[in-house]
C-alpha cells in the first residue's frame, strides 16, 4: 500500500507563509485567516526580503517543541487507517494510486497547498485538530490522484478553470464515503462550490460509479451558467 510520511520542514513553511500573504484566490481568501503581523512581514515583498523577520516571528512555535509531537501523532493517526483509506480510495476513483509514498508537511498557517508531481506533498496544518487534519490528508491525497488520473480528459470538455473547479468539489465523496467510517468530521469545501457539491452528492447516491460522475459533472458545467469565479 502506499504510505503517508509526516514532517516538518521549517524552509517550507516559511515560504508557504509568504505566498499564503502574497496569493489571490478566487475561491477563497486565505489572507483572512493570516494574522495582521504576518501580512506586514510579509505581504509584497520577495521571499528572501522577509525570510529573517519572519523566521524570527514564528520562533516561538519552531521552538515550542509541540511540533515533533504533533507530527509523531499525526503518523500515528494516519497509520490506522492508511491501507483501508488507500483501498477504499482506489474502489471509488478506479485506478490504481498513482505514488507509493507522499510526504505531508506541516505548516503554520490555514493554507495547505499541494504538489501533485514526480515526487508529490501536501501541506497540513499545524492547528487543525488530529481529526481535521485526517480529512485535509484525504482532501489533498484525492487532488493529487485526480490530477494524475482524469485531469487531462475532463481539461479537453470542460477547460482548465472549470475542471479546477471540479476537482475540488469532488472532495464532497469523502463525506458520504469516508466521513462516518474515518475521521468522524465532514470536508467542508469552499462556499463558491455548494451547488456543484450538491449536484456530485445526489447523483452519486443514484449511481456510485465515477466514470459516470464525472461525465454527469461535464455535463452538468457545460450546460450551466454556473458562477464559478
Amino acid at each position: 500500500m502506499p504510505k503517508v510520511l509526516f514532517k516538518f520542514d521549517k524552509e517550507k513553511d516559511l515560504w508557504n507563509i509568504w505566498e499564503t500573504c502574497n496569493s489571490d484566490s478566487k475561491w477563497y481568501n486565505h489572507k483572512e485567516s493570516v494574522s495582521p503581523i504576518l501580512l506586514e512581514i510579509c505581504e509584497g515583498k520577495k521571499f528572501e526580503e522577509c525570510k529573517k523577520e519572519l523566521e524570527e516571528f514564528r520562533s516561538k512555535i519552531y521552538n515550542s517543541k509541540l511540533i515533533k509531537p504533533f507530527v509523531n501523532s499525526l503518523q500515528q493517526a494516519w497509520d490506522t487507517i492508511n491501507d483501508r483509506f488507500f483501498e477504499k480510495l482506489e474502489k471509488i476513483m478506479k485506478l490504481p494510486i498513482v505514488f507509493d509514498e507522499v510526504i505531508s508537511y506541516i505548516t503554520t498557517v490555514n493554507r495547505c497547498p499541494y504538489d501533485f508531481k514526480e515526487n508529490p506533498w501536501f501541506m497540513v496544518s499545524f492547528f487543525k485538530n488530529i481529526l481535521n487534519a485526517l480529512v485535509t490528508c484525504g482532501h489533498e491525497i484525492m487532488h493529487i490522484q485526480f490530477h494524475n488520473t482524469y485531469w487531462d480528459y475532463v481539461k479537453k470538455e470542460i477547460g482548465e478553470d472549470k475542471t479546477a473547479h471540479l476537482k475540488e468539489a469532488l472532495t464532497v465523496l469523502l463525506n458520504s464515503e469516508f466521513s462516518k467510517d474515518f475521521w468522524f468530521v465532514n470536508d467542508e469545501g469552499y462556499p463558491v462550490h455548494k451547488e456543484l457539491r450538491k449536484f456530485i452528492e445526489e447523483e452519486w447516491k443514484k449511481e456510485p460509479d465515477f466514470d459516470i460522475l464525472l461525465n454527469k459533472c461535464i455535463k452538468y458545467l457545460k450546460d450551466n451558467d454556473v458562477s464559478l469565479s
